[in-house]
């Protein structure tokens, strides 16, 4: 079973000037990944990342800082608009990884998947982490190429090479997530 994965497609990360004008293509490219997924039956799960106020759930560097990001409730909190998110499932997670502090690795043998799609936000970060720690759970990993951005495309680049060489988790065009889809 494979199961999407759509990570951070959420306001705040589209306030990168890196990210900002990617945000149309990206979401496009999401729409079409959760419709054929839904459309052939196989899970689709949106990740968001949210934090409280009162910093019980902030990161080391936002503790540093003593700068919050994405509050639970806040405009930054929500999907971009158009991703279209109607009934799916939601995760929050409050790291990087989607698999720490969070029932993700339940949900995904509840549904009996083995092989996972990764797509949003950023490949260097959430999506990376994500990906190492999917590995790490013996799940493989496909990362959906249009599907997925960073406002630091050269860390993207850089990650991306040593996860699909180290771990043997390909880019691939959604055409072809599209017709591993028909195989199932």
């Amino acid at each position: 079973m494979i199961a999407l994965l759509i990570i951070d497609m959420q306001n705040a990360y589209f306030e990168d000037p890196g990210l900002a004008p990617r945000r149309e293509e990206l979401v496009r490219a999401c729409n079409r990944l959760i419709s054929d997924f839904t459309g052939k039956g196989a899970k689709v799960l949106l990740v968001g990342t949210e934090h409280e106020r009162d910093k019980s759930t902030w990161s080391l560097n936002m503790l540093e800082d003593d700068q919050g990001f994405i509050f639970r409730g806040s405009d930054q909190a929500d999907f971009v608009p158009g991703l279209e998110v109607d009934g799916l499932p939601r995760l929050v997670k409050t790291r990087d990884s989607a698999f720490t502090g969070t029932d993700l690795i339940a949900r995904l043998r509840n549904w009996g998947a083995e092989e996972l799609v990764l797509a949003g936000v950023a490949t260097h970060n959430c999506i990376a982490q994500t990906a190492a720690d999917a590995f790490a759970h013996n799940f493989r990993v496909i990362y959906a190429e249009e599907a997925m951005a960073s406002g630091n495309e050269r860390a993207a680049a850089d990650m991306l090479r040593i996860l699909t060489d180290e771990y043997r988790q390909p880019v691939l065009p959604t055409d072809d997530i599209a017709k591993r889809l028909d195989a199932i």
